[in-house]
């Protein structure tokens, strides 16, 4: 009779798991960059987006209130009627956590983060 076994385990050594984490790390370290920068573009652009729609109510409300040029404006109160609102029936806010500004007929809204952040919030 032979008693002799194969005592081979089956599995990983420590030197093929250290590979493995070495080359997640490597792929992380490439990746999670981009996602960043993935993340501030969208912003800006949803932003940018958020600054038109505005501005188009902004000249919407001047056309049919007969405002002229340099008028003043609510930017809470006189465009809500002009402007898709959140679930909230607030205007929408920026991603990035700015704050808008439209003072006057005329003249573009603005983000408080402006070009203050990369890529800028600010109208081309």
């Amino acid at each position: 009779m032979k008693t002799t076994k194969n005592l081979r385990n089956a599995g990983f050594t420590l030197v093929e798991i250290m590979i493995v984490v070495a080359i997640i790390g490597l792929l992380a370290a490439i990746a999670i960059p981009n996602f960043v920068k993935a993340r501030a573009t969208s912003q800006a652009n949803a932003c940018i987006n958020n600054l038109r729609q505005i501005d188009a109510a902004a000249n919407q409300f001047a056309l049919e209130k007969g405002k002229k040029t340099s008028d003043a404006i609510v930017l809470g109160t006189d465009l809500t009627p002009y402007i898709k609102l959140t679930s909230a029936g607030v205007l929408p806010p920026c991603p990035a956590g700015g704050t808008y500004a439209c003072t006057a007929v005329g003249t573009a809204p603005s983000c408080s983060l402006g070009s203050s952040v990369t890529p800028s919030h600010a109208l081309p």
